[in-house]
């Protein structure tokens, strides 16, 4: 899917907005810049498809973001939850609707950056973008961005988005400061048909032996994706506890057909979202709920928003003006996305201290499941619950000021 190399004269012509990263932020960003009429470059380092460490599951607010006409390219559909604490105390709870679907991450990509092309965004593989800078003899004038790519091509635009990632090179550039790092490990395990049948409709949520663990089986056909994730600096345990987790499941005589590891980063409450005419979004920006450590619908959600108001930088004719409209995006992050990470912080922190008190909630008082179905659902959010019923704010409240007891994991039965 690689164009060709540009020549002199394609370097000197600038674009309205480019976007680093073509998984969910930047194919939502392309998009949503390329729906607006502007000319848009979309850069990716690899060629597409391409495999992500990722659950795949796409709840309701995922769904709710994708362009007009996209239709998922679900795997399974998820009815049931069995729900673990560390391989006991097993329950499942089942669901009359859908709760969300599952997706492999490198059809889902593809089918984003395909819907950004057909809306006229221009795509180019195999390209690394090696710095941003806004000023310097290579930027023509102050309405420009210059981005650096590897083997030396410069590429000029009026607006960058940064979608490139965790380890963000547009992040670094924007300063992105990072308060909470985790690891997540994760298989793709084929399995037989007798086996898959076992799995149909339901994944498993086990809350893990680590502070702020937990691992998951998320049925796609013929194979599971088993994943576990927890803090950074506990990578020896992480990876012992996915073995045991698998082995636990009876799946530890299955080869996977791939291993891989990636490590999710959010952002810290005062990180910035951009500098100057460069916007991050998704992973780059640190976005993601910091309880489960969901991202896709940070991603698509963020992503979206970026590529509104890169327009509206690419259109900025001073530096006051696009202060406005760089400010205006961060208010539309922080006022719906914010809210829901502040929210999940914490549930985070009590999650730490009390995963049984979780755990005894969600398999044995019909509110709690109530509101997770809703959540998955997208009829509701973590910050509308909060928002909405006072006795979830003094539950909360009431959480965030108990310790456990004697510092102990509570059993819920």
């Amino acid at each position: 899917m690689s164009s060709e190399n540009s020549s002199a004269d394609d370097v000197r012509q600038v674009w309205d907005v480019v976007v680093v990263g073509a998984g969910p932020a930047g194919a939502s960003a392309a998009y949503a810049a390329a729906v607006a009429g502007r000319r848009v470059l979309l850069l990716e380092k690899a060629e597409l498809p391409r495999y992500k460490t990722c659950g795949g599951g796409i709840i309701g607010p995922s769904r709710d973001a994708l362009p007009p006409g996209f239709e998922l390219p679900f795997r399974d559909r998820v009815y049931a939850v069995t729900f673990s604490s560390n391989g006991r105390f097993t329950r499942t709870r089942r669901s009359k609707q859908m709760l969300f679907g599952l997706i492999n991450r490198p059809e889902f990509d593809q089918q984003l950056v395909e819907h950004a092309q057909k809306a006229g965004a221009e795509l180019r593989t195999g390209v690394t973008v090696q710095r941003v800078e806004q000023h310097g003899s290579t930027v023509p004038d102050r309405r420009t961005v210059a981005v650096f790519l590897q083997g030396g091509e410069v590429v000029l635009a009026r607006a960058v988005v940064g979608a490139d990632g965790s380890a963000s090179r547009i992040g670094a550039h924007v300063g992105v400061k990072l308060g909470q790092v985790d690891l997540g490990l994760e298989a793709e395990i084929p399995v037989p048909e007798t086996v898959a049948e076992d799995w149909k409709g339901r994944v498993l949520i086990d809350w893990g032996p680590m502070p702020g663990s937990y691992g998951w089986v998320f049925p796609k056909g013929d194979t599971l994706t088993v994943g576990v994730i927890s803090a950074r600096g506990e990578g020896a345990a992480t990876k012992r506890y996915l073995e045991e987790f698998i082995g636990r499941l009876g799946l530890a005589g299955f080869e996977p057909s791939i291993s891989s590891g990636h490590l999710t980063r959010c952002r810290a409450d005062d990180s910035p979202l951009s500098r100057g005419r460069v916007l991050v979004c998704g992973d780059a920006a640190g976005l993601l709920e910091p309880w489960t450590r969901e991202g896709i619908s940070f991603a698509l959600r963020s992503g979206r928003l970026a590529g509104e108001w890169a327009v509206r930088i690419a259109e900025a004719h001073d530096a006051v003006d696009t202060r406005r409209q760089a400010l205006n995006y961060a208010f539309a992050v922080k006022a719906g996305l914010g809210v829901e990470m502040s929210v999940g912080k914490r549930l985070l922190t009590v999650f730490e201290r009390r995963p049984g008190l979780f755990h005894g909630a969600l398999t044995g008082f019909r509110p709690a499941w109530k509101a997770f179905k809703e959540i998955t659902q997208g009829s509701t959010s973590l910050g509308e619950i909060v928002r909405t019923y006072p006795i979830a704010q003094r539950a909360l409240a009431a959480l965030d000021r108990r310790p456990a007891a004697g510092g102990e994991v509570s059993s819920p039965e």
